[in-house]
C-alpha cells in the first residue's frame, strides 16, 4: 500500500475511492494460455485496514464464492474505510473441473502457502496470490465448506492465541469457534504466522449455494468490518450464545464401526446427550443394525450427507460443551421453539417455510 493510500499489485494500482475488477494470471495451461483468477479490489474513499476475503481454495466449495461476490459487487463501497481484496475463486483450475484439488497431480492448494516461485505448480500459484493479495493485508477471512459427502454448521476456526485472530473470530458472531492453529500450508495458518491474522469460516456442503449460510456469513463479514472500523457505521453482532472449543478439549469425529447404510437420528447443529443414539448403520434388509451413541453431551458441528459407509468412515463431528453453554442452549430451545414446532436443526435458526434467527 502506497503512502497516498493507493493499493498496488504486479501490473496495476487502485487509488482511494476506486474499485477494480482484475483477472490476474497465476499460471499457464498445457497450451501456454494464462490461468487467471478473478480479483475485485475495493479501495474505499477513507483510510483504514486492508482485508482479504477468499473463497474456493477448494474448487468444489461454493458457498463462500457468493459471499465474496456480493461484498464485491452489491455492497456500497462508499461506506468502506480501507481496502477490501475480494478473491471469490482462488483455485480456478479446480473450480473449472468442479473438484476439490488442483487437477495437476491432485495437489491441495490449501497446503501450499505461502508458496514458492520455484516450487510445485501449487506452490507457484500460492506464491503469486500470496505476495500480491495476501501479504499486503492487515487481516483476512477465508471461506470453506465441508468436503463432498459431509456438511458443517457455520463455525469459525482460528488460532485464538493471536489476539487479533481472537478479535476477528468473536466479531464474526458464529455460535461455535474452534481454537486451532490449522495444518501447515493452509492459507489461514501461513497468513497468521506472517502477521496477517486470518480465520477460516466453515459452512454447509460442497457443490451448491445455500442461501441461509450465505446470508449469515454476509452478516458475519459486516460484523467484522464494524469491529475493525472498515464499516464504522455498522454494529458488531452478538450471536446470543457461543462455545469455544480448545484444542485440548474433547472433540471427535465419530466413525462407523460397521459397513452399511446410515440412518441419522440427529441433524447437523443438534445438541445430543451422552448415550443418545446419533445414528444406526443397517444392512440392505434392515434385519441387523449397529447403533452409534454420543460418548458425551455435545454439539453436532458436522455430519455425513452420503448415507453409505465402510468401517472407519467418519459419520459426525461432535464437540463438547461447557455446562453453562449447554444450559443456555437448552433454555433457548425451550423458549424460542415451543414443543412440537422445533425445526431440525434448530440451532441454525431455520424455520419451515423460511429463514429465522432466534431472538437474542
Amino acid at each position: 500500500m502506497a503512502d497516498d493510500g493507493t493499493f498496488t499489485y504486479d501490473g496495476g494500482a487502485v487509488e482511494p475511492g476506486e474499485t477494480a475488477n482484475v483477472r490476474y494470471s497465476v499460471s499457464e495451461t498445457y497450451l501456454g494460455d494464462p490461468v487467471r483468477i478473478p480479483v475485485t479490489i475495493v479501495n474505499g474513499p477513507d483510510p483504514g485496514p486492508t482485508v482479504f476475503l477468499s473463497a474456493a481454495l477448494h474448487g468444489d466449495e461454493l458457498n463462500g464464492i457468493e459471499v465474496v461476490r456480493e461484498v464485491a459487487n452489491e455492497w456500497d463501497h462508499d461506506e468502506i474505510a480501507g481496502t477490501v481484496i475480494c478473491l471469490p475463486v482462488v483455485n480456478v483450475p479446480a473450480f473449472l473441473a468442479q473438484q476439490r484439488y488442483l487437477p495437476i497431480y491432485e495437489r491441495d492448494l490449501n497446503r501450499a502457502f505461502p508458496g514458492s516461485p520455484k516450487g510445485t505448480s501449487a506452490r507457484r500459484i500460492a506464491h503469486d496470490i500470496w505476495r500480491n493479495f495476501i501479504e499486503p493485508c492487515d487481516l483476512g477471512v477465508d471461506f470453506h465448506t465441508s468436503t463432498r459427502g459431509r456438511t458443517n454448521m457455520l463455525h469459525v476456526r482460528g488460532d485464538l492465541s493471536d489476539d487479533t485472530v481472537d478479535r476477528i473470530s468473536r466479531a464474526f458472531a458464529s455460535h461455535v469457534i474452534i481454537d486451532s492453529t490449522g495444518p501447515g500450508g493452509t492459507l489461514r495458518r501461513a497468513a497468521t504466522d506472517a502477521g496477517v491474522p486470518t480465520i477460516t469460516v466453515e459452512m454447509g456442503e460442497a457443490h451448491r449455494f445455500q442461501r441461509r449460510f450465505i446470508d449469515r456469513a454476509l452478516a458475519g463479514v459486516e460484523s467484522v468490518f464494524a469491529e475493525f472500523d472498515i464499516m464504522p457505521t455498522e454494529t458488531v453482532t452478538w450471536p446470543g450464545w457461543r462455545t469455544i472449543v480448545r484444542e485440548e478439549d474433547e472433540k471427535t469425529w465419530l466413525r462407523a464401526t460397521a459397513g452399511g447404510i446410515v440412518e441419522m437420528q440427529a441433524g447437523r447443529g443438534a445438541l445430543v446427550q451422552e448415550g443418545q443414539e446419533i445414528c444406526r448403520i443397517t444392512n440392505p434388509f434392515q434385519t441387523d443394525w449397529t447403533s452409534i451413541e454420543a460418548p458425551f453431551t455435545g454439539l453436532l458441528v458436522g455430519i455425513l450427507q452420503n448415507p453409505v459407509v465402510y468401517p472407519g468412515n467418519p459419520i459426525c463431528h461432535l464437540v463438547e460443551l461447557e455446562d453453562r453453554t449447554r444450559r443456555v442452549i437448552e433454555r433457548r430451545r425451550e423458549t424460542d421453539w415451543p414443543p412440537g414446532s422445533l425445526p431440525e436443526p434448530w440451532l441454525e435458526g431455520i424455520e419451515p417455510g423460511g429463514d429465522r434467527q432466534p431472538s437474542p
